[in-house]
Parts: C-alpha cells; structure tokens; sequence
C-alpha cells in the first residue's frame, strides 16, 4: 500500500463517521474522472480560489 492510501485509511478510521463518508465520495469521485481521463477538465483549486477572492472582493468594494 503507498504512503498516501496508508494515511486515508488511518485518517478514515479516525475521522466523524459523516467526514469520512464525505471523504470517500470525493476520493471516489477522483478514482471515477482519473478512469475517464477527465482530471484536466476541473479546475484547478488556485483558479478557484482565485474567483472566489474576486467575486469577494467586487462585493465588498
């Protein structure tokens, strides 16, 4: 087993069962679109949250 899958399954263990179960559908998620080869179609978390700061910031100013 690799290091991360070995951290997942200790972190899994110990997590409130309704984080863990949030957590296995994204990890699930992310096996289903690597499968399909479709990872390069979401955007990435800085592009995120790159938005987000923006669409903050036009509401605030």
């Amino acid at each position: 087993m690799t290091q991360i899958a070995e951290k997942l399954d200790k972190k899994l263990a110990a997590w409130r069962p309704e984080v863990a179960a949030q957590v296995e559908q994204i990890v699930t998620d992310v096996i289903d679109l690597a499968d399909a080869q479709a990872l390069d179609l979401l955007p990435s978390r800085k592009l995120v949250q790159e938005v987000l700061d923006t669409l903050d910031e036009s509401q605030t100013g």
